[in-house]
């Protein structure tokens, strides 16, 4: 009975996923585009609520279909990005390759 359960486990994660698909790449694009004001120190407080959002969800999200690494990072710019402490301007750098690796992952999953 387990083995016949799992196909179908396995079945409605891939439809919700690619119900959800669009939802978790708009997320990633926040968090690429706050990664690229804050580059460019054009950050504001409205995007970077918005990305600390965006990785919140995202952290959550990921974990659900497994996406372990994804949660890690989406975790990582989640601290990143809360109002109590604004990132540093060293960061910069880090902000856009977590984004980047994030896109990947979210891409990665089929």
């Amino acid at each position: 009975m387990q083995n016949q359960q799992q196909p179908a486990l396995a079945g409605a994660l891939d439809t919700l996923w690619a119900k959800f698909l669009p939802e978790m790449n708009q997320r990633v694009a926040a968090l690429e585009s706050a990664a690229k004001a804050f580059q460019e120190d054009e950050l504001s407080a409205e995007e970077q609520e918005e990305a600390h959002a965006a990785a919140h969800k995202l952290a959550g999200v990921l974990g659900t279909f497994g996406l372990t690494r994804g949660t890690v990072l989406a975790r990582e710019l989640e601290m990143m990005y809360s109002r109590e402490s604004r990132p540093e301007r060293a960061m910069a750098a880090q902000l856009a390759a977590v984004a980047a690796e994030l896109r990947t992952i979210v891409a990665s999953r089929k």
